[in-house]
């Protein structure tokens, strides 16, 4: 599954002149996901093996959320160094009140000892605890370390302005903190499979990407039970829910698939289920050729 040699494969399918996968069929399909939800719909996957790509809205701006902490943690491990990785960092519950989300950093035996910087990496990309990603950033200089890790990868649009959980207000129009589902997804792709990290922090970041607890109702759920997902989450205000993910079909070479999804109302409610659908088409538009 992390074979080096993906990362001969992904160089490859990163390039400019491989096939595009937004057929009409496809697009159709998507476009109706986007009206039977009343939301607004972004998607970008690609087949790191056929080089065939999907895009649907791929180049439009959405709000990123917490998909933004793979990118941090990334930052952590390419700029701080693993020596880093041991050390302690300790927190009171006024850190807690005001990141908005700390189902790590929130427990008791936690507030009372401090977690290390490699446990607070893992709270963060598993468990999309905002808390650790608030102090992750600290330790990087504030959210302009995202920012400039996605402009080292060659990501020229992929921008973190605020802190957890301002971050999230997700106004239509809104141009701080967000993306575009081509632009993340591919720097996804280049941490996760290709040459952006050294092997062990490609590692690591990998299994916590593998381990996350948040996604079960995403792109998780709309990919075949056979697949082999690493995925990050992010939730915000006006209905935002999006998912990252890169996943390990048997026998196959990896996929890439970035969902964002966001909705003019402010009162929407964030829609799994239209990120799970949409994930549904990728994976039966590569399975099929349908691309």
């Amino acid at each position: 599954m992390l074979n080096p040699s993906r990362r001969l494969v992904l160089t490859a399918a990163l390039g400019t002149a491989l096939p595009v996968g937004e057929t009409p069929r496809t697009a159709d399909r998507l476009r109706a996901l986007e009206r039977e939800h009343r939301a607004r719909l972004g998607v970008f996957a690609l087949d790191t093996g056929a080089g065939a790509r999907i895009r649907y809205r791929g180049g439009e701006l959405f709000p990123m959320c917490s998909v933004f902490k793979t990118l941090a943690v990334a930052a952590v491990l390419r700029d701080l160094g693993e020596d880093v990785l041991a050390e302690v960092v300790h927190y009171d519950e006024d850190d807690v009140r005001k990141s908005g989300g700390a189902p790590v950093t929130g427990r008791p035996e936690n507030l009372a000892c401090g977690m290390t910087v490699a446990q607070l990496c893992s709270a963060a990309v598993s468990y999309s605890d905002n808390t650790a990603a608030n102090l992750l950033l600290e330790r990087l200089g504030g959210p302009v370390a995202v920012t400039r890790l996605a402009r080292s990868l060659g990501d020229r649009v992929t921008r973190l302005d605020r802190w957890e959980p301002e971050l999230n207000s997700a106004e239509p129009g809104r141009i701080t903190d967000t993306t575009t589902p081509e632009a993340i997804g591919t720097t996804y792709a280049r941490l996760v499979l290709g040459g952006a990290l050294d092997g062990g922090d490609r590692r690591r970041l990998t299994g916590w990407l593998l381990a996350n607890t948040t996604g079960g109702e995403r792109i998780r759920a709309g990919l075949p039970e056979d697949w082999t997902v690493g995925d990050k989450t992010g939730t915000g205000a006006h209905g935002t829910a999006n998912d990252v993910a890169v996943a390990w079909p048997p026998g196959r070479a990896p996929v890439v698939v970035a969902v964002l999804s966001t909705h003019a109302d402010a009162a929407a409610e964030a829609d799994s289920a239209l990120v799970r659908r949409a994930a549904a088409v990728v994976a039966d538009a590569f399975n099929h050729g349908g691309a």
